[in-house]
């Protein structure tokens, strides 16, 4: 067999997303019968059947299941070599940093004051993303290097540094009792009747169960907490986005996180080992760690 083209797995996972061909179709600026006929060729071709068709639309057989989950880490893997080819050729040299939006702000500011510092440091762009995205724009190519959070993040595929391990706290609307407390327990913040937590999603961007608010954004989340409809258990060093609405209390018992600088497994560069030395020696020096850090 021919080895596969690019063209194809973008439209198989057009399809398998869209669960459906027309909007696939529409997607990709295409007509649809054309698409259909390329499916079904990749079918022919693969000797297996990646979809089962109906009115409706479409659903993956279990072999299609497979087939999107490494078409999507193919169709990453060419991409990233795009942009880190054309990254690597520009005038200016950079490194883009990734971050979840409001998380580790201090820490943040103080890796890249210290890499400014470094004799002739690469310039470093920072681009800001919503929850779990990090990965994702290590894989494609968007980003060459992530602040992560181990347990929540996954790591696989990914080298890393640890930068700071540290406690939780729960971040709570002011007005609420549990605010007046000079810490809590998970088991006290897991069962407030009136203020459940909130659910973000799953890896698979699905949510778990739970009389909580779905939430996908730090905004939309700081806003339902301000109005007393749900709280949250972050890291202490994640609350540099908190509200004059809100009040932050340590829970005592709530899993450490561990704070690390990740890039695509096997990716080197000068530009990449001075900012991981760089991190390397904020975790040495305690500095990231000091009880300062909010």
């Amino acid at each position: 067999m021919d080895g596969l083209e690019t063209r194809e797995l973008r439209y198989f996972v057009a399809v398998a997303e869209e669960r459906h061909f027309g909007r696939a179709a529409e997607r990709l600026s295409m007509a649809q019968p054309p698409l259909s006929r390329a499916i079904q060729q990749l079918e022919r071709r693969l000797g297996v059947v990646l979809l089962e068709r109906n009115r409706r639309g479409v659903s993956l057989t279990p072999a299609g299941e497979v087939m999107l989950a490494q078409a999507r880490l193919a169709l990453d893997a060419v991409d990233a070599a795009v942009r880190r080819t054309r990254r690597a050729a520009a005038a200016r040299s950079t490194l883009v940093l990734t971050t979840k939006a409001g998380a580790s702000h201090e820490l943040l500011k103080e890796l890249l004051d210290a890499h400014a510092a470094r004799p002739g440091a690469v310039g470093i762009d920072v681009l800001l993303c919503e929850l779990g995205e990090q990965g994702r724009l290590l894989r494609d190519g968007r980003a060459d290097v992530a602040i992560m959070h181990a347990p929540f993040d996954v790591m696989t595929g990914l080298d890393s540094v640890e930068i700071l391990t540290e406690g939780q706290v729960a971040i709570l609307p002011a007005a609420h009792p549990l605010a007046r407390r000079s810490s809590l327990t998970m088991a006290e913040v897991s069962d407030v009747p009136d203020l459940p937590i909130a659910r973000w999603p799953r890896h698979d961007y699905t949510y778990p169960p739970g009389p909580g608010p779905e939430v996908r954004s730090q905004s939309q989340l700081a806003q339902l907490v301000a109005l007393g409809r749900t709280l949250l258990v972050i890291p202490a060093s994640s609350r540099a986005w908190q509200w004059p609405e809100h009040v932050a209390v340590p829970v005592l018992d709530a899993p450490p996180v561990t704070t690390l600088l990740a890039w695509p497994a096997g990716a080197r560069s000068e530009a990449l080992a001075g900012l991981v030395e760089t991190a390397g020696r904020l975790r040495a020096g305690g500095a990231a760690g000091s009880p300062g850090v909010s």
